[in-house]
Order: structure tokens, then sequence, then C-alpha cells
């Protein structure tokens, strides 16, 4: 079955370029050219009907591709691939304080975009093949610190208290506390992180961490459990 793509794009003919490359990659795609009626389609399919992935420009009329990304975030963990002109906003990006998966730079290759899907793509699937072959030991830290991880939905509870975290965040997450108080390095985190084997530097792992921990913090206050080992990496350990 071909997996759907949804295009958010402003420029027509960049648009339709990138929807000749995608199509004849396979993929199925759906175009839409303004930011709130991208949005509005997005929700609309929320519950049945949701692309496998969202190439969003930053910079739409109506309302810009941040601010999407943003909402989507808080209902959906479907793959965003955000094209970006201001090089400014990458750190922002790359720190997925909206909750981008991957960014790619105009002018781009459509060549690339399309490789960029496939490795997100083959990503997602892969940690879905491996969510489903190997046992999760989230219990431990369930009686530990009160941490319940559905890894079929993406979705992370602490105290009764639901948690909303991008999908590399949850991996993070999980990796940490499937084996409480082990220290993991970045590069440990990374590849757990990232299947696809992307170059991702230290400082993008560090600003995954400090978001993952305030979204924690925003829920459960009291609750400090991912810890900070100078010079070696991270470990989910509860102190109080």
């Amino acid at each position: 079955m071909s997996q759907h793509i949804l295009i958010v794009e402003d420029e027509p003919k960049l648009a339709k370029l990138l929807d000749d490359y995608l199509i004849q990659a396979g993929f199925q795609t759906y175009i839409i050219a303004d930011g709130q009626e991208a949005l509005n389609w997005i929700i609309d399919k929320k519950e049945h009907g949701m692309p496998d992935l969202i190439i969003l420009d930053l910079m739409l009329p109506n309302l810009d591709g941040m601010e999407i990304c943003k909402s989507v975030r808080q209902f959906s963990h479907v793959p965003i691939l955000m094209a970006t002109a201001k090089v400014e906003e990458i750190d922002r990006l790359l720190g997925l304080e909206f909750g981008a998966d991957d960014y790619v730079c105009k002018p781009y290759s459509p060549r690339e975009v399309v490789a960029r899907v496939k490795a997100i793509l083959k990503r997602v699937n892969f940690q879905l093949e491996r969510n489903d072959i190997h046992d999760v030991k989230i219990p431990i830290a369930e009686s530990l610190i009160g941490l319940k991880l559905d890894d079929k939905k993406y979705k992370a509870e602490m105290d009764n208290q639901i948690i909303e975290l991008t999908a590399v965040e949850f991996q993070i997450l999980m990796t940490l506390a499937n084996e409480p108080g082990r220290i993991f390095s970045r590069q440990q985190l990374m590849d757990s992180s990232y299947q696809d084997h992307r170059v991702v530097s230290d400082r993008t792992i560090d600003s995954h961490i400090k978001k993952l921990r305030k979204r924690i913090k925003e829920k459960c206050p009291d609750k400090d459990i991912i810890q900070s080992v100078y010079g070696v990496g991270y470990k989910l350990e509860w102190v109080q």
C-alpha cells in the first residue's frame, strides 16, 4: 500500500515539483498552499486518514509552519519534515522546540527531500517493528517513579498525568526508563532515537533532554528523574 505524504507549500512550482518526484517514488500526495487550511485539514483527519508524513514549509500564508507543527504535536506524532529558507531558525527546529522530526534548507533538491522522506519513514517503521519484537521493561520504572510508557501509542504518563512528547523525546525517555540507573552516553541515545543514522550533534541530544525535562516538570514538578552525569551522559533516577 502506498504511503501518503501531505505537502504544505505555497509556491506552486515547487509544490508541483515535489509532487512529481514523490509520486515517481511511489507515494500518494496531497498539496495544500495555505497554513490555516492545512491545519484544519489535518485536524479533520486526526481520527482517520492522517498522512504518513507531512512536508511543511516554514513560511505560509495565514498560519506559519511552526504554529502548525506545534498544534499538530498536541494530538499526533505524525513525522514532520520542515522546509525553511531561514537559517537562523534551524537551531529551534533541531531542538524540536516545535516538534519537527527533521528539516531541509531551501533551495533544496527534490531528490534530497525524497531521500529524507524515505529515511524518516524507514526509521519510524523500524522502530515499530523493534517495539513489536522486543520486550519493554517499563514496569521497573513504573514501580520506582510512577512512569508509564505505551510504546504502541507513544503515550507517556507519570502519576496519572499525561505528558505530551515528540517521537524522539519518547524514544529517549523509553531508553532511559528501560534501565533505571544506567548511564547512557549521548551517542547511545542518538542511536536509539535516530535509526537512519543521520548526523546528529551532542548539542541536539542536549536540547531534547532539556525539553524532555521541562515537559515532565510541567506535569510533575516534584519529579526530577533525568540526571546528568558530567562528561558521560544521562540516566533515569529519581532524586528527592
